[in-house]
């Protein structure tokens, strides 16, 4: 774990916008509301992560932080974020509801939907953050979870809260090798807690597999630029078979390659009319997203939208190349254009024999 900031070294008027540049970029977008003048203002942010699992330890000066609705809409990936309570209280809005906590008690709420976060006497907390795919709660259980005081009293939620607060403050864990091994127990272990206080035997009972596949394909995503994406590696890091692996996303109608190998070009797609990459080559930005063969990467691109890499950049908007397209007849690269943007997600049968062990893009 790194201390990554504490305004005690900065001038007074730099302080509140080097913790908001700070949250925005490496936690979550939200508007920051600071309850003392800017010399008397103290902030002190301690990042770490634990392989999907992120953690910020925040000691801080009387705040408001606010999620407001035009930043909950702005979310691609939501997360859940669990706020514990170290010392002092605070409390926790969302949906109506709110959470008065106090020291070992935890509360949860959600990326998606406007929250406000409240510390008129200082914040002494630590933030847990967790896709909300990987946690793999319904959206019903989520919804009823937020903004609800779940007590240290608790024995199950006792035991979670020291776990955290534990694990919080061993940097060894959390800037070591042992991160990615921690996580998935440690995520399992909040989502039992969570099913503990909604009383809801069904999602308690519900077996480790039943969240596999959103797990994984959340690991595929977090990991859609490195060249040595395979099966192998993936199913690794799970602790299953490749061809266990292969067998999950079979269910799900997914082939590895396939699935890897849109993402990727589709983040290329995004990132070649990107203004602030404009100047970056086309070879810079397909070694970005885990190409590592420019003229494999090329040939790629171009079947799979009808032009190259630097004839999709040239055309800067996609809207004009609709108009040339309709001036000239339905071209393949429109259609191509128009049938990736409806589709989303890649879903295609099951490879024989569950595929190959690396992808090949």
């Amino acid at each position: 774990m790194q201390a990554t900031l504490n305004t005690l070294g900065l001038a007074p008027p730099d302080r509140a916008d080097a913790i908001r540049s700070l949250v925005w970029q490496s936690v979550v977008q939200v508007e920051i509301d600071h309850h003392v003048p800017a010399a008397d203002m103290s902030v002190s942010l301690i990042l770490g992560s634990c392989g999907d699992l992120g953690v910020c330890a925040t000691r801080a000066t009387a705040t408001t932080v606010r999620r407001t609705p035009r930043l909950a809409r702005t979310d691609t990936e939501p997360m859940i974020f669990l706020s514990l309570q170290r010392s002092g209280s605070s409390i926790v809005v969302q949906h109506g509801r709110e959470a008065v906590l106090t020291p070992g008690d935890f509360a949860v709420y959600d990326t998606s939907s406007p929250y406000s976060l409240l510390f008129d006497g200082g914040i002494d907390a630590t933030f847990f953050r967790i896709p909300r795919a990987v946690l793999a709660l319904p959206d019903a259980a989520i919804r009823d979870t937020a903004a609800v005081r779940i007590s240290s009293a608790n024995p199950l939620a006792g035991l979670t809260s020291q776990y955290l607060a534990r694990l919080a403050d061993d940097p060894v864990i959390l800037s070591g090798g042992y991160g990615a091994a921690a996580a998935i127990p440690t995520i399992e272990l909040i989502r039992a807690a969570l099913t503990v206080q909604l009383g809801d035997d069904g999602l308690r009972r519900e077996p480790l597999e039943s969240t596999l596949a959103a797990r994984i394909l959340a690991d595929m995503r977090a990991h859609l630029a490195d060249p040595e994406l395979s099966p192998a590696a993936v199913a690794a890091r799970h602790h299953i078979s490749v061809r266990y692996l292969h067998r999950i996303l079979q269910r799900e109608s997914i082939r590895f390659g396939e699935w890897v190998r849109h993402h990727r070009l589709e983040g290329t797609r995004r990132d070649l009319v990107n203004d602030g990459r404009a100047g970056t080559p086309v070879a810079a930005v397909a070694r970005r997203w885990g190409f590592t063969d420019a003229a494999h990467f090329s040939k790629a691109f171009r079947t799979a939208y009808g032009m190259s890499p630097r004839q999709w950049r040239a055309t800067s908007d996609p809207a004009a190349l609709r108009c040339q397209a309709a001036g000239n007849g339905a071209t393949r690269a429109s259609r191509r254009l128009s049938e990736i943007e409806s589709r989303g997600e890649l879903c295609t049968a099951g490879d024989a024999e569950f595929g190959v062990d690396a992808v090949q893009v």
